[in-house]
């Protein structure tokens, strides 16, 4: 599957960009017009084009490939959708601001308990109907939880996208357990493909953990364990992935006769 996953990107992005070799408004001959990099030569200035071309193209990639690995061990949806409360958008919008205000007396730091009653705040009058689109909706039915997942591939976000991924699952959460009847079986998390810092080290970017809990997180190998539904999935999905990565090596090598 990841090298299924892997030849098809390749062969696809490969084709793209050969074909838009001599097109001004190619996606790589659009990002070559830093007259900084230019000035180190033309190798260099192409080169790191395709490299930011590959980089973010890479990402979405990575998206469907987690996608697809985890349909085979869960219910996967990317939407929610149901009834929300007023007071608990309000309660979610006080908790962020209590989250962001880093410096004030009314600071919190993120812990899952901060919202556990959060399915308990509505009145019957001020419910209103919302959907809300998800990167990941597991469900697994071994064990009857629900799992609410915003994947960033190296997960660098600033204080504001970082505040408004935790809205948005915060959101689904309430929509959810609202639905359900119960939060207790229902989980939001962050998750990233990779660990920025070196796998196995702490992750240590600031704005994520200003909004979120440490057993919010799954970073890295975390997020391939629970996609993969195995403590070696990380292991599984690294070790295929490398065992193809010769053809985007190749993209560099059929790239560079052309150019």
């Amino acid at each position: 599957m990841v090298a299924s996953a892997v030849r098809s990107y390749a062969s696809g992005f490969s084709d793209r960009h050969l074909a838009e070799v001599d097109d001004e408004e190619g996606t790589i001959n659009m990002k070559i017009h830093n007259v900084f990099i230019a000035a180190l030569g033309a190798e260099i200035q192409y080169y790191s084009a395709l490299a930011r071309s590959l980089d973010s193209s890479l990402g979405n990639m990575l998206e469907q490939m987690a996608i697809t690995i985890a349909s085979l061990h869960y219910d996967v949806t990317q939407h929610v959708e149901g009834s929300i409360y007023q007071e608990q958008t309000d309660f979610i919008a006080e908790l962020l601001e209590s989250y962001k205000n880093t410096k004030g007396v009314n600071h919190k730091k993120p812990n899952i308990a901060d919202y556990a009653n959060i399915v308990d705040m509505k009145s019957a009058s001020s419910g209103h109907s919302k959907r809300h689109e998800s990167d990941y909706y597991l469900y697994d039915r071994e064990t009857g939880m629900h799992y609410l997942i915003e994947l960033k591939i190296g997960g660098d976000l600033d204080n504001k996208k970082a505040r408004s991924e935790k809205e948005a699952l915060l959101e689904q959460y309430c929509i959810l357990a609202n639905t359900l009847g119960s939060a207790d079986k229902v989980k939001i998390c962050f998750a990233t493909a990779y660990n920025r810092y070196g796998e196995g080290k702490p992750w240590k970017q600031g704005r994520v953990l200003q909004f979120f809990a440490e057993e919010e997180l799954l970073i890295s190998s975390k997020f391939w364990n629970m996609v993969c539904k195995s403590p070696k999935g990380y292991e599984i999905v690294l070790d295929e992935y490398r065992k193809n990565a010769h053809l985007l090596r190749q993209i560099y090598k059929s790239y560079s006769k052309v150019v």
